[in-house]
């Protein structure tokens, strides 16, 4: 017999989590399926330590602390979990119910949303002849756990937020830190931009890494050269961060026959996407003036779950009475 679920929701990050919660306060029965072995997405299992500063109440709040509340906060109305699954294939039964296949199994739901960020992820690695004997004890593409850089000359290479908060968290433990950038100017946020350059952190830029140098077992320094010269710098380092971000891949979700719009899916008003019933949260959803960041995922989650309410039960009113009223 299949079990049928009234919504299913894809990725089990921050949007999907408050998804499942608040499709919990509408009392509807949730899965979520997801292709790492734990919740949390991102935040959780490759920067845990990082500090969050766009959560609405919190002025700033650790990635591993957020996604405990939002994990406990979902386990509230014990969704069932189906971890460590890709959803590969997703078509409608006869029945009318959605039928999504991963590569362990069988789902079926009333409704889907879609909330997998940008889908499965893995770090854009350095491309220097000896970064592979490094990855793993002195490169690393993301840092799980701080104190293993406490009293280290440490550098970082990047000019995203991801560099720059961790340049700013690693200066308070490290004995010495360097970021390095191609270009002059950073892409963080400002008010973070500023606190680095009041800081004690060494900026290098405009410069890329040129060669790791050391011995099959250690990483002794690395050679950085100018992006349009010939200068070059090597600097002596414990640990190298790479922070050049995550790439992904949505192509199992483009044979679902919805429409796209490069590696996002345009959403209506009420995040539906191409397809009646299919709803689609976070980063994976766009639509025109669309903010990427959490804050926006988690207000998007309420509106895709009330509407998939209405779908599955056309006389449910979309709106329904305040959280407050509820619990």
């Amino acid at each position: 017999m299949k079990e049928v679920y009234d919504i299913t929701i894809i990725g089990g990050g921050p949007s999907g989590l408050f998804a499942a919660f608040y499709a919990g306060l509408r009392q509807a029965k949730v899965k979520i399926i997801d292709s790492s072995p734990k919740l949390g997405g991102q935040p959780a299992i490759l920067y845990p330590e990082k500090k969050i500063y766009d959560i609405a109440g919190f002025s700033e709040i650790s990635a591993e602390d957020f996604s405990h509340n939002l994990i406990q906060q979902a386990m509230r109305f014990s969704p069932c979990l189906a971890l460590n699954q890709e959803a590969l294939d997703l078509k409608q039964t006869e029945e009318g119910y959605y039928e999504i296949t991963s590569d362990k199994e069988k789902h079926f739901s009333r409704a889907v949303v879609i909330a997998s960020g940008a889908g499965p992820f893995q770090p854009r690695r350095l491309d220097l002849d000896k970064a592979s004997l490094y990855e793993g004890h002195q490169l690393h593409y993301y840092v799980t756990a701080i104190d293993h850089f406490k009293d280290k000359v440490v550098a970082i290479c990047g000019g995203g937020d991801s560099a720059v908060d961790w340049a700013l968290t690693l200066e308070k433990i490290a004995k010495k830190v360097y970021i390095i950038h191609r270009r002059d100017k950073f892409r963080a946020q400002e008010h973070s931009v500023d606190l680095l350059k009041n800081s004690s952190v060494e900026i290098l830029t405009p410069y890329v890494p040129s060669s790791l140098n050391g011995d099959e077992k250690h990483l002794d320094s690395i050679t950085i050269k100018e992006s349009r010269g010939d200068n070059t710098l090597t600097i002596p380092v414990d640990e190298f961060i790479v922070s050049y971000g995550f790439s992904s891949s949505l192509h199992h979700l483009k044979n679902w026959g919805l429409n796209f719009n490069g590696q996002s899916i345009p959403v209506n008003q009420k995040m539906q996407t191409s397809r009646p019933g299919i709803y689609a949260i976070g980063d994976i959803a766009c639509y025109d003036g669309k903010i990427k960041i959490i804050a926006s995922g988690l207000g998007e989650a309420p509106t895709a779950i009330n509407n998939a309410i209405a779908y599955i039960h056309p006389e449910e009113r979309v709106q329904p009475m305040h959280s407050s009223s509820l619990l």
